[in-house]
């Protein structure tokens, strides 16, 4: 499969930037036409390169982000995101695993060696730094409210749903932050399983980042609308194993590299720019695992 004209411009860019020499690939693990970077021994790129191959974690159930495609593969702005970090290690799309990664188990994920990165709507925040590191982010996101579409119970912001029940994903920054707001939680373990008891009147909204919930949305046309008032702020970074300096100041690198060579634009524009507008990308942020 050959890697689309943006994602190998971004990997040579990284390679320019870096000051690395490059070589042609092997065709026995790569695809002949990705240019694969020689980094110095021992570093995570370097094992990566070397084995052709890198597993990402990433959700499966998130529309416009992470989503299983027919193929059985996700697809979203996340994926892509992660076609741009595997093509600057001169690995191509065919030798990406992509491994389901739900919001509880994205930091075990990480520490036990199941997935090289993660890459899944995942907020940066201290607490999920004492355990892993983060590069970025590459998106800000912020928490909103999905209800019945004419918005019969009149929800106006979190403040309204004090008592009432409320559904949101365990072990996400989302089921943490309406918790402060005295509801009765009710959570799952994919925001798309919160969209029936919506339906039912089980619950009277469901939370978590607006960007999800305009994919939801999005999704099933005429049943629901999102709020349009995020109440927070949701930096999203890509998950990598604890203290890997090297490796999170590469992927920082690749980033950069994306917002300048109109890759980032173009990942944007092909899926969650379908539904939102292009925004800004954020500035990594070097200074702070």
């Amino acid at each position: 499969m050959r890697l689309k004209k943006g994602l190998m411009i971004s990997a040579i860019a990284v390679v320019g930037l870096l000051g690395l020499s490059a070589c042609a690939a092997d065709s026995g693990t790569t695809d002949p036409d990705v240019v694969v970077p020689e980094f110095e021994a021992g570093t995570t790129m370097a094992e990566l390169a070397d084995a052709g191959k890198i597993t990402i974690g990433t959700k499966f159930d998130q529309p416009l982000f992470g989503l299983k495609g027919p193929s059985g593969d996700p697809v979203g702005f996340d994926v892509e995101i992660g076609k741009i970090i595997a093509a600057s290690l001169g690995i191509s799309e065919d030798n990406i695993e992509w491994k389901e990664t739900v919001s509880a188990n994205r930091e075990s994920f990480i520490e036990n060696g199941t997935v090289d990165i993660v890459i899944a709507t995942y907020t940066i925040n201290d607490t999920r730094k004492e355990v892993i590191s983060f590069a970025g982010p590459y998106y800000n996101a912020g928490q909103d409210i999905l209800v019945l579409a004419d918005n019969p119970e009149g929800i106006t912001g979190p403040e309204d749903l004090a008592g009432k029940d409320v559904c949101s994903v365990a072990g996400s920054t989302s089921e943490k932050n309406i918790a402060e707001y005295d509801v009765k939680l009710i959570t799952t373990d994919a925001y798309s399983a919160c969209l029936e008891p919506l339906r039912s009147g089980k619950v009277v909204a469901v939370t978590t980042d607006n960007v999800i919930l305009a994919g939801l949305a999005d999704q099933n046309a005429g049943e629901f609308e999102v709020l349009s008032n995020p109440f927070t702020e949701e930096p999203y970074g890509i998950g990598l194993g604890l203290d890997d300096d090297e490796f999170r100041d590469y992927i920082n690198d690749v980033l950069e590299a994306s917002y300048s060579d109109g890759s980032w634009d173009a990942a944007w524009n092909e899926t969650a720019g379908t539904v939102l507008k292009l925004p800004t990308p954020p500035a990594v942020d070097r200074y702070s695992n």
